[in-house]
């Protein structure tokens, strides 16, 4: 019996960074995302010897533990032990012994919720393996404590429900780690449209995400005007988003998206940089309306609204900076497990 899963990697179109505590208990977050099909991947492999094996797969990165009902934390290995210690202790588990595998079709730091959506396939496999109690909030919920609680690394809370539920939400976070999704039931041709005209771009650039979430959150706790009303206007963009989406109004898009990049900003100090500034100007020289980094800032991707035909003369001109357009295709599937029964 082999056990597999699959959680698609998403984009942030709006209010990014919004879903961070503290901001998120004090005024309430808002974010619309949208998954596309570039997914984490999970095969478990039940095993009778009392080991348990974490695997990175296509790599040499193996570890081979003694099954027990805590495991300490291993380096580069910390998203495997923490979910394996979280569900042992949660649901009282014993005497497990598997391998498990995962792949992920982007590189972690890439801005597109790499980590979480490794978490999330990984409980996944657990759950479809053992038959656990848990719907989609609950699997969401749980990937964001294994992350922000017991393993303490810096991040905000939509990554985990996109990757469980899929397709294009708007999310509003709220106090006592409360979370609403909201599906956006759009019509099929302002979704195809909106894929038309969006392009996706690696800059060849990753960035550790907690240092610049990390000044984030310090700015809230210590008031700073400016970047407090830099995150008020980004919910708001995530309202103006929600609106001009479901109206079908893809020419109001690159607007609202140059609107949040501003104020994006002026969150934290670190989440642009010469590089990425070139990137974006070169971008709307060449026919962008607008755009944004995806995820915390710092690098990975990025992504532009390319209104028309302008899509292929604004890939040309980012090309030449030394980074890679990257296609894809909005999903509407969240997380996915299934067995395979061997012969």
């Amino acid at each position: 019996m082999i056990i597999r899963s699959k959680a698609p990697l998403r984009i942030g179109l709006a209010g990014g960074g919004t879903d961070v505590s503290p901001y998120a208990d004090i005024y309430g977050g808002a974010i619309l995302n949208a998954t596309i099909d570039l997914y984490a991947y999970a095969s478990l492999e039940p095993l009778t010897n009392g080991k348990i094996e974490f695997c990175y797969d296509g790599t040499d990165r193996c570890i081979i533990l003694e099954s027990k009902k805590e495991l300490e934390l291993v380096e580069g290995f910390e998203l495997f032990i923490g979910v394996y210690n979280r569900l042992v202790k949660q649901f009282n588990l014993d005497k497990l012994s598997f391998r498990l595998t995962s792949y992920i079709e982007a590189p972690q730091g890439s801005g597109l919720g790499t980590s979480s959506t490794i978490v999330v396939s990984l409980i996944g496999a657990f759950v479809e393996w053992l038959k656990l109690p848990l719907a989609k909030y609950d699997i969401a919920h749980l990937a964001y404590e294994i992350e922000r609680v017991d393993l303490g690394m810096s991040g905000g809370r939509q990554d985990q429900y996109a990757a469980t539920f899929g397709g294009i939400n708007y999310m509003e976070f709220l106090s006592n780690d409360r979370v609403i999704v909201n599906p956006l039931h759009l019509k099929d041709e302002i979704v195809n449209e909106l894929e038309f005209n969006l392009l996706l771009y690696f800059t060849a650039t990753q960035r550790l995400s907690a240092t610049i979430i990390n000044e984030q959150v310090q700015n809230v706790k210590d008031k700073n005007e400016k970047s407090v009303d830099a995150m008020h206007n980004l919910k708001e963009q995530a309202h103006q988003m929600k609106d001009s989406l479901l109206r079908g109004e893809i020419n109001k898009i690159g607007e609202i998206l140059n609107f949040g990049w501003k104020n994006k900003k002026a969150m934290a100090n670190s989440i642009s940089n010469p590089l990425i500034d070139n990137i974006y100007d070169t971008a709307l020289k060449n026919g962008a309306t607008g755009g944004k980094i995806s995820g915390a800032g710092g690098g990975g991707f990025m992504f532009f609204l390319c209104p028309g035909v302008t899509k292929v003369k604004v890939a040309k001109s980012l090309e030449v900076l030394g980074g890679k357009v990257q296609s894809f295709k909005f999903t509407k599937e969240g997380l996915v497990t299934w067995t395979i029964l061997e012969n």
